[in-house]
């Protein structure tokens, strides 16, 4: 049996394939508990819910505890799987429906949760970035205020602002604290901690947002996160790579790292010039070099072995940048290089970059849509 749980604020609609059942239960505790008691005789081979802005947690936190093999699904997949059956209407029943058969026929992995210290840990980092936008939004305000009765205005900003100033320093003391008091959290923030470009924040998020950490591949890590290059091709079309997805806190610390890397860590700085050398753009450098930061942290984390700048050179690279950067191990190639950078900026330009102004012939289609008559 399939089990299919849409999650309301005041109910829960629950689906069951393949009989097709379909029964409601009230969203609180008294609810779940005859769920779960239902559910532990009928024993279900899969439950998906959709995450819901936190109305789920009392559910799964039961069902977990339960034994009983649960699943949080991003709510994207499940609406583009409903798309792709044609299923173009919402309701709760429906969504139940879609939710039991989505458990039936992609079969999601059962991943475990995080435990009660990782929640709380999870929640003060939330929090803490909560603090932050906060805090940036009101000091913007505070330069953006002009005209008569700006006085009061200011007061009140620049009271608010030292309130939650205060409140981030207090997040910081209580995150500092709740790592400390475990040896295992202690153990691996030290071992993130001691590669050159990753701070506090980058090892908080790590430990709280990406629990998979050492326990998957380099391609399923880079992946998960969202800094594995995606194709886009279709017959002889060969699109660009592209980055999509992925956890965005974790992500977003992950850039900040990556950035300092560049100037501070020896493998990743090597990395990154390697790259711009090769011509590829800023933005896409520091993305690669992202992902190489993650590898290397999942690598060490996996082995429990500390930073080392010669084992971490040895980390492969991805193998599209390591064909295109190949050419450049040769010394002939970096001379070639070296010399036509140094060349002026006009001259680099006009030899780098392609010939635009063409003669246009009639019939020849320039763009879809776009003819060549249409010039004439």
């Amino acid at each position: 049996m399939l089990i299919g749980i849409d999650v309301a604020k005041a109910e829960l609609v629950v689906a069951a394939r393949p009989s097709g059942e379909r029964w409601t239960v009230a969203n609180d505790e008294r609810g779940i508990e005859t769920l779960i008691n239902r559910l532990k005789g009928e024993r279900p081979e899969l439950i998906v819910l959709e995450a819901t802005g936190g109305y789920e947690l009392l559910c799964v936190a039961a069902l977990v505890a339960a034994a009983l093999p649960v699943v949080v699904a991003n709510p994207r997949q499940v609406r583009d799987f409903a798309k792709a059956t044609g299923q173009l209407a919402k309701t709760d029943r429906i969504d139940a429906d879609i939710l039991a058969l989505f458990a039936d026929r992609v079969r999601p992995t059962v991943r475990v949760l995080p435990d009660a210290d990782a929640q709380e840990l999870e929640a003060l980092l939330a929090r803490r970035r909560q603090l932050l936008d906060m805090l940036g939004a009101e000091k913007n305000r505070l330069g953006q205020v002009f005209g008569r009765g700006r006085r009061p205005v200011k007061k009140s900003l620049k009271a608010h602002i030292v309130f939650l100033e205060r409140e981030l320093r207090i997040a910081d003391t209580d995150l500092g604290a709740l790592v400390r008091e475990s040896p295992a959290w202690r153990e691996r923030d030290e071992l993130l901690q001691s590669v050159p470009g990753v701070g506090r924040v980058v090892s908080l998020t790590l430990l709280a947002d990406l629990p998979e950490l050492g326990r998957l591949s380099r391609r399923q890590i880079a992946k998960l996160v969202g800094v594995a290059p995606l194709s886009r091709d279709s017959g002889t079309f060969r699109g660009r790579r592209f980055v999509q997805g992925g956890r965005a806190s974790v992500r977003a610390v992950l850039y900040m790292g990556a950035l300092v890397a560049t100037k501070r860590n020896t493998v990743i700085r090597a990395f990154y010039q390697r790259l711009l050398m090769a011509g590829k753009p800023k933005k896409l450098a520091l993305v690669a070099c992202m992902r190489k930061l993650l590898t290397i942290l999942n690598t060490m984390v996996r082995t429990q072995q500390r930073w080392c700048a010669d084992r971490a050179a040895e980390v492969p690279v991805p193998a599209s940048l390591s064909r295109q950067l190949l050419p450049l191990q040769l010394s002939s190639g970096l001379h070639r290089l070296a010399t036509t950078t140094t060349l002026p900026r006009a001259q680099r330009e006009t030899r780098t970059r392609p010939k635009l102004t063409r003669q246009l012939q009639p019939g020849i289609k320039l763009r879809k849509g776009i003819h060549t008559s249409d010039y004439n």
